[in-house]
């Protein structure tokens, strides 16, 4: 299997540091409002990644981390009354939320990085001992200088980046110097004891901190979307191999590509940012899943409700071909002729970097190879063509199921709305409410 790592800019073969054992980490939210579908199409295709190589026989140790203290936090807590800590948990739950309704189920650990303030203040110290951090009146910050190959993940001297400062901090040895810990400036900040005074961890150094503190100095791969490479993913790589003097911190590291609305880049200032509680209102989780999937996780990916209607059609049509496997699939290995170069060229496909649009490809060219004359097909031969797309399924974290069982749900939900509507007209306001309580905490929200 070969995975391309954005350090090397070029595909390796997938060699672990322990045998069929992988630590990866994925950067999580910043969790003061809710994920938005850009956050989905990350998501959904590091559980796909997961999947696979749980199916190739590795066993997978995956960590996202929460952050779950931050300028955007602190603000938000500011403009809504709502005290930091209790706004974090509140949109922390809802994320979560928002994950297990797109079937994302893979991560094995959350980590909050207000649980793990000793390890950072522990990772700032040996910093500092070592020679990499210095201390201000407003903080302590890592020394860039210090650092020779700052830059070797996104590929940019420092010259590069000054221009990517706006502020110049006077009491930083180098602009481009970043903040491991920000003493406190507002009485009203959350704030924790440490040997430089009352304060929170910078960006950067939490996931550091985590990923030492479960990992190790050095792990396997390291994911998050291409807008974290620098700086976030620039100052991780700087901060561990200086404080362990080894390298590379990660052999893999891996970034999904920008998703664009409509050709444009998502914002709230073009009224055209969607979150993923706003989009699983008019379209199922699959949809989207299968949407995301048939694009290389590598590259832009344009939303439209034109391309999540094609996504659907698609689906649609594989759980068509899947019905019409009238058979059950036992613990028996089947073999069939017309369907192994597909199934070769399938697994080939995500052996590739995990090239899911080709091997969707690759079961498409099945259906149109087998379909015609699937009712001749022997009952053995069915079996393994089902057996197959079963894999698939689980693979791609999408069923290919016939949606009898959720087109018998819409029915039984208009059945409820009718008889609220009812309930409401006769103003049994409160026999109404309880049943759209309860039907929000089944995931069914209910809009009056």
């Amino acid at each position: 299997m070969d995975v391309y790592s954005t350090l090397t800019r070029s595909k390796e073969n997938f060699v672990t540091i322990n045998k069929n054992r992988v630590n990866l980490f994925v950067c999580g939210p910043t969790v003061y409002d809710d994920a938005h579908i850009g956050h989905g199409r990350t998501y959904i295709s590091f559980d796909t990644i997961k999947r696979y190589l749980e199916y190739k026989g590795y066993a997978v140790f995956y960590i996202q981390n929460i952050t779950d203290i931050d300028d955007k936090i602190i603000n938000r807590s500011k403009e809504s009354g709502i005290p930091a800590s209790i706004l974090a948990r509140k949109f922390e739950k809802r994320y979560i939320e928002d994950m297990h309704k797109l079937n994302v189920n893979g991560v094995n650990l959350f980590a909050r990085a207000t649980d793990h303030v000793d390890e950072i203040l522990d990772q700032i110290q040996r910093l500092i001992d070592k020679g990499f951090a210095y201390e201000t009146e407003d903080g302590v910050y890592f020394e860039i200088d210090k650092f020779p190959e700052f830059g070797k993940l996104s590929n940019r001297n420092v010259e590069e980046l000054e221009s990517h400062r706006d502020i110049v901090e006077t009491t930083k040895k180098n602009p481009q110097d970043f903040a491991l810990w920000k003493k406190r400036i507002d009485v009203d900040e959350p704030t924790w004891p440490s040997p430089w005074g009352e304060g929170r961890p910078g960006w950067h150094i939490e996931d550091t901190a985590i990923t030492e503190y479960y990992f190790g100095s050095q792990y396997d791969a390291h994911g998050g979307g291409l807008d974290l490479i620098f700086p976030h993913h620039e100052a991780e790589i700087t901060q561990m191999e200086a404080v362990s003097g080894k390298a590379p911190m990660v052999k893999f590291w891996l970034h999904t590509g920008f998703l664009n609305v409509n050709g444009e880049k998502m914002s709230k200032s073009l009224n055209n940012f969607i979150t993923i509680r706003e989009l699983l209102e008019d379209y199922e989780p699959d949809t989207f899943r299968f949407f995301v999937l048939s694009t290389h996780y590598r590259s832009p990916i344009d939303f439209s409700k034109e391309s999540l209607h094609q996504s659907e059609k698609s689906l649609d049509r594989i759980r068509k071909y899947y019905e019409l496997l009238d058979v059950e699939v036992d613990e028996n290995k089947y073999e069939c002729d017309v369907l192994a170069p597909h199934m070769e060229e399938f697994f080939n496909s995500m052996d590739d970097d995990f090239n899911t649009p080709k091997a969707i490809a690759a079961i498409f060219g099945l259906i149109n190879d087998t379909k015609k004359e699937l009712s001749e097909f022997s009952s053995e031969d069915k079996r393994a063509i089902k057996s197959f797309l079963d894999d698939a399924s689980h693979i791609f974290g999408v069923s290919f199921e016939a949606e009898e069982v959720n087109a018998g749900l819409d029915d039984l939900l208009n059945v409820i709305s009718e008889v609220r509507s009812e309930l409401r007209a006769s103003k049994q306001y409160d026999l109404s409410d309880k049943i759209r309580d309860e039907l929000q905490k089944l995931g069914y929200e209910i809009n009056d």
